[in-house]
Formats: structure tokens, C-alpha cells, sequence
């Protein structure tokens, strides 16, 4: 099967600073991919040019492709907010907005004109039980998403990026702020999504990537190490700096 994202020989600099030195790797449709590496190595930086996010930062350059379906993501034709419909993202801290929790969900669809009631209905309820919160909130929905818990909110904004029907799925350290049980069900949830969705994630818990991924990529300082089969990398890194990392010698 080909990769539904594909980067080739990608650098990036903030400023004069290059953050990303010559990534090249392929992620395939219907899997988890997990980041990981020491704090400063490059994974988030890597994960927001995917789906463009780096363009909102100043002094930002970019040299080479990410390709997506098979088309560079940074040709000028290319609109990044229908990419980013596309290719939809949920952040470390759970950002839902000041308004319901009906409201929160149907924005996206709201500004890609989906306007009708029984439409939008449907739209919130699907989004909400796929992201595995319905039966938690479907008796408040007119209730503002600021009071919901952390867990809950950081899957309202799942259920956020879902309501668009994007292909791919991008988690920037989804669950660091979060408590056992709730990283749990965030966790059993990206399972779950795997088999409609393509889920990208940057973690700095190593045991996260090794329970729930398929495929591992290591950064450090701003280069890919290494990627591969997540039981194959743990078990057999092919790079002594790899090994360093997952048996705790440095970071």
C-alpha cells in the first residue's frame, strides 16, 4: 500500500536555527505512528509540518516535500485550511472553545457551510461517539465545554477535529496533561479510530508508543534516527543511539 503522507528530504529553520535536518519517511493509512525522542528533538516541529501548522510562525523556512495522496502539501496552489480539514489536529493541552459543548463540535461544519439542524445533530452526535464521550455529555450539550473535566475536554476536541471527517489525525502529546485513567481512554480510543482514520502521534512516554502504535519514528536533534515496526524497534534497534533512548541511558 502507499503512504498517505510522505515527507522527502525536509528541513526546516526558525530563523537562522535549522530544526529538522533531511527527514525523509513514509506513514501508512490505517495506523498509529508515534514520535518519540528526548524534549527539543525535532518531533513536534516534524508533526506540524504536516499538516502545515508551522505556517502561523514567523522566520519559518521549509526546504523539500511532504506529499500527501502523492501531492506536495507546499505547492502554492495548495489551501491550508482545506488541507488542515483534511489532515486535523488535536494539541497537548485541551483548547475547547468558551461555548457549549454542541457548539464546540459543530463549529467546523458550521464554517464549511453545513448549516441545517438535523445535519448538524447528526454531525455532533457521530463526532462525540466516536470519540468515545456521547454518553458523558449528551444529556448537557447546551452546558459550556469549559466545564467539562481535562479528559473530557481533550476528547470534545477530538471530537472537534473529527466533525470535519478528515483523513488523517495528528495528536501533539494528546494525553501529557492528563491522568491515568483518562490517557487510557484517549489511548483505547486512537485503537479504535485507527480503522477509519490515520493517526499520527508525538509522545514523550515511550510505554505509550510501545502499548498502542504500529510503526515508531525516534528524532534527535532534529534528525529521524530511526523508524520501524513498533515491537521490531524496541526489540531490535538497529542504532546504538535508538538503543540508548528506550533503555533509558539518556533522555
Amino acid at each position: 500500500m502507499d503512504p498517505i503522507l510522505q515527507a522527502k528530504d525536509l528541513n526546516l529553520w526558525y530563523g537562522a536555527n535549522q530544526a529538522l535536518h533531511h527527514i525523509t519517511l513514509d506513514i501508512p493509512a490505517h495506523e498509529i505512528t508515534a514520535f518519540i525522542g528526548p524534549s527539543g528533538c525535532g518531533k513536534s516541529t516534524f508533526l506540524r509540518t504536516l499538516n502545515r501548522m508551522n505556517d502561523l510562525i514567523t522566520g519559518v523556512k521549509i526546504q523539500g516535500e511532504v506529499n500527501f495522496h502523492g501531492e506536495n502539501i507546499y505547492e502554492p496552489s495548495v489551501d491550508p485550511t482545506v488541507l488542515r480539514r483534511r489532515i486535523g489536529m488535536v494539541f497537548q493541552k485541551a483548547n475547547p472553545f468558551p461555548m457549549s459543548i454542541y457548539d464546540n463540535v459543530a463549529y467546523g461544519p458550521r464554517t464549511h457551510g453545513i448549516r441545517g439542524r438535523k445535519e448538524l445533530d447528526e454531525i455532533v452526535e457521530r463526532s462525540l461517539r466516536s470519540a468515545a464521550i456521547w454518553d458523558e455529555v449528551k444529556d448537557r450539550l447546551k452546558k459550556s465545554a469549559l466545564g467539562l473535566s481535562g479528559g473530557q475536554q481533550q476528547r470534545l476536541c477530538i471530537a472537534r477535529a473529527l466533525a470535519v471527517e478528515p483523513e488523517v489525525l495528528l495528536m501533539d502529546e494528546a494525553t501529557s496533561a492528563l491522568d491515568p485513567i483518562s490517557t487510557s481512554k484517549i489511548e483505547d480510543l486512537a485503537i479504535e479510530l485507527k480503522s477509519k482514520y490515520t493517526v499520527v502521534m508525538v509522545t514523550h512516554n515511550m510505554q505509550q508508543a510501545a502499548r498502542i502504535s504500529d510503526n515508531t519514528a525516534f528524532f534527535l536533534l532534529g534528525e529521524l534516527v530511526e523508524m520501524g515496526k513498533t515491537e521490531k524497534l524496541f526489540a531490535y534497534p538497529q542504532d546504538k543511539r535508538t538503543e540508548d533512548y528506550i533503555t533509558g541511558r539518556f533522555g
